[in-house]
C-alpha cells in the first residue's frame, strides 16, 4: 500500500509541443497581406452590389469596381500568394512568342512551415469563392437582362479565374491535366484537414521552377 500511494504521487511530465504547435497553425504571421488578399476582391463585390447606393454614375461605378478587381489581380499573383501559401506563377513569353507557365514554391525550413493553417485557409478559400459569386453575377446579369453590366461581370470571373486557374496549377507542380486538377484538388480541400503541409509541395529546395 506503501508502495502504491509513492507511485500515485509521482510528478508527470506534460508534453506541450502539440498545444504550441496547434497555436502557431491558428497564428496569421501576414495579417497586412491576409487583409489585402480579401480587402480588394470583397470591395469589388460589395461596390457591384451596392453601386447604385453610392452612385448614379454607371460609368463611375463600372471604372471603380474594374480598378478593384485589377488592384486584387496584381495583389493577389505577386504579392499574397507568395506571403501567405509560399507560392507564386506567371506567364513568360520567349523568343520564339510562345508563352510559357512558370510556377514557383517556397520549401518550409525545419523549424517553420511556409503556412499557418489560418492563412492558408483564408488565402484559398477567398480563392475559390469569390469567383463563384462573380458567376453568379453572370446569371443573374444576363437573365436581368442588365447587358450594360455584362461585359465588367466577365471581366471579375476572368481576372479570379485567371488567379485561381494559376495557383492551382502550381500548387500541383504545373499537372495541366485538367480532370487530374481538379480530382486531386477538391480531394484535398474536402476530405483533408487543412494544415499547414496540405499547401506546400514536399521534397524542394528553395525555391523550385517548373516551366510549361
Amino acid at each position: 500500500m506503501k508502495q502504491a500511494l509513492v507511485d500515485d504521487t509521482e510528478d508527470v511530465s506534460l508534453d506541450f509541443g502539440n498545444e504550441e504547435e496547434l497555436a502557431f497553425r491558428k497564428k496569421i504571421r501576414h495579417p497586412l497581406a491576409t487583409f489585402f488578399h480579401l480587402f480588394f476582391r470583397v470591395s469589388a463585390i460589395v461596390t457591384y452590389v451596392c453601386c447604385d447606393w453610392f452612385s448614379r454614375s454607371f460609368v463611375g461605378c463600372f471604372v471603380t469596381v474594374l480598378l478593384l478587381l485589377s488592384f486584387d489581380f496584381w495583389s493577389v499573383k505577386n504579392v499574397t500568394g507568395r506571403l501567405l501559401v509560399g507560392l507564386r506563377w506567371w506567364n513568360h513569353i520567349d523568343e520564339d512568342g510562345k508563352g510559357r507557365w512558370i510556377f514557383e514554391a517556397r520549401k518550409a525550413s525545419p523549424q517553420r512551415s511556409v503556412a499557418t493553417e489560418a492563412e492558408a485557409r483564408i488565402f484559398w478559400l477567398g480563392l475559390v469563392i469569390c469567383p463563384l459569386i462573380w458567376t453568379v453575377f453572370f446569371f443573374s446579369t444576363l437573365f436581368s437582362l442588365k447587358l450594360e453590366w455584362l461585359a465588367l461581370v466577365i471581366a471579375g470571373i476572368s481576372l479570379q479565374a485567371a488567379n485561381l486557374y494559376g495557383y492551382i496549377l502550381c500548387k500541383m507542380g504545373g499537372e495541366r491535366d485538367i480532370g487530374k486538377i481538379t480530382a486531386s484538388f477538391l480531394s484535398q480541400m474536402v476530405f483533408q484537414t487543412a494544415s499547414p503541409r496540405d499547401f506546400q509541395k514536399p521534397g524542394l529546395k528553395g525555391l523550385e521552377i517548373h516551366k510549361h
